[in-house]
C-alpha cells in the first residue's frame, strides 16, 4: 500500500485546473462503467484506459492501480448522498428523513457496482483495505447524531446507540435493489422504519 508521504508527492505532481477536473472525471466516470458492465475483477487498466480516452501514464499519475481508482470512483459516486441534515424533532421522523434521502440517491445500478465492490473485497486485500478506510469509516455515524437526538429527547433508552443500524440498513438496500430487483422510494423508507428500523431499536 502507498504511504502517506508518496500519495501526498503524487498529489503535489498532478496537473490542476479545469481540464485535468475533467480529464480526471472521466477516467472515473469510465471506471464505473466499466464496473457495471465487467466488474471488479475483469476490470483492466487497458480498458480503462481506451474507455476514457486516456493514457495509462496519465493515469497512473494520479492513482497507484485498479483498487485506488475504484475507490475513488466509489467516493464520488457517494458524494452528497444524505449529507443534509435531517431533524425533524422525532425519532421516526428523523429516520424516515435519512432514509429517503439514502433512497433517492441511490440506483439499482450504484448498489449492484457497490455490492460486487464488496464481493471482491474479500480477496483483494488492498481494496479491502481503501474501501474501510476511505468509505466506510468516513460514512459512519449517520445515525448518531438522530439516535442521540432521539436518547435525549426521552425517545431511546439512555447507551442506545446506532451501530446496529449501521450495519443493517446498507445490506437492506443493496437487498432490495440488487436481489429482489425492486425501487427502493419512499414508501420502501417508511417501511424500513416502521417494520425494520424501530423494531429493532425497541428490543
Amino acid at each position: 500500500m502507498i504511504t502517506t508521504s508518496v500519495e501526498e508527492a503524487k498529489r503535489a505532481d498532478r496537473p490542476t485546473g479545469p481540464r485535468a477536473e475533467a480529464r480526471e472525471q472521466a477516467i472515473l466516470d469510465a471506471a464505473l462503467e466499466l464496473l457495471k458492465e465487467v466488474g471488479y475483477d475483469r476490470l483492466s487498466m487497458d480498458a480503462l484506459a481506451e474507455r476514457a480516452h486516456a493514457g495509462k501514464a496519465t493515469i497512473y499519475r494520479h492513482w497507484s492501480g485498479k483498487a485506488e481508482i475504484v475507490v475513488a470512483a466509489l467516493r464520488r459516486l457517494k458524494d452528497g448522498i444524505g449529507e443534509e441534515q435531517v431533524d425533524t424533532g422525532s425519532l421516526r421522523g428523523d429516520l424516515i428523513g435519512e432514509l429517503g434521502q439514502m433512497c433517492s440517491h441511490m440506483t439499482s445500478e450504484d448498489a449492484a457496482i457497490v455490492a460486487g465492490v464488496m464481493s471482491a473485497m474479500r480477496s483483494d486485500a488492498e481494496l479491502a483495505d481503501l474501501v474501510r478506510t476511505q468509505i466506510l469509516d468516513s460514512k459512519r455515524g449517520k445515525f448518531t447524531g438522530i439516535i442521540d437526538r432521539a436518547v435525549g429527547r426521552g425517545e431511546l433508552p439512555a447507551g442506545t446507540t446506532a451501530d446496529l443500524l449501521e450495519e443493517v440498513i446498507p445490506a437492506v438496500l443493496i437487498s432490495r435493489l440488487v436481489l429482489q430487483g425492486q425501487p427502493a422510494d419512499t414508501a420502501f423508507a417508511v417501511h424500513m422504519v416502521d417494520d425494520i428500523v424501530l423494531p429493532l431499536l425497541s428490543r
